[in-house]
């Protein structure tokens, strides 16, 4: 297991305020989990990583003097109202110490009693019901990975 110097620290930009250095590791680090260690070609780049409204989460540590970046998540305000959870994901080597659900309790408080959708990996759907989400739709497979739409509405 690595071990950092310091505790991860949850940062949030908005996409026209994120620095190029940290914009390409997030990217990097999404490439790294969802088209190589997945073995998933795929055009990860969507054009939605640059829009006025798309905030992004990051948790990183230091190590050796270094920041690095454990964990990201992508949350985009859809034009017809709601929010849209995406790209989460959390580097092999710092996978199992909650760093996703950090992530996500962080996004959760910004989307409030807003209504929230993603389309989960069905592997992980359990995981995102810890956060309220429940199955929304069927089940579909994309870039060869079964997924599952899920919603989150607060009262």
């Amino acid at each position: 297991m690595t071990v950092y110097t310091t505790g991860a620290t949850v940062r949030r930009s908005w996409a026209p305020d994120l620095d190029t250095g940290t914009l390409y590791a997030l990217l990097a680090l999404r490439t790294e989990v969802f088209v190589v260690e997945q073995n998933c070609p795929y055009q990860e780049l969507d054009g939605r990583d640059l829009e006025q409204r798309t905030r992004h989460y990051w948790l990183a540590a230091e190590r050796d003097g270094e920041i690095e970046i454990l964990a990201t998540l992508r949350l985009l305000k859809e034009a017809g109202g709601g929010y849209r959870i995406g790209r989460v994901c959390t580097r092999r080597d710092a996978r199992g110490r909650g760093l996703g659900h950090r992530l996500m309790e962080a996004a959760l408080a910004e989307v409030g009693d807003g209504h929230c959708v993603l389309d989960a990996q069905q592997a992980q759907a359990a995981f995102y019901a810890r956060h309220g989400f429940v199955v929304a739709g069927e089940p579909f497979t994309e870039d060869g990975i079964p997924h599952v739409p899920m919603s989150r509405s607060r009262p």
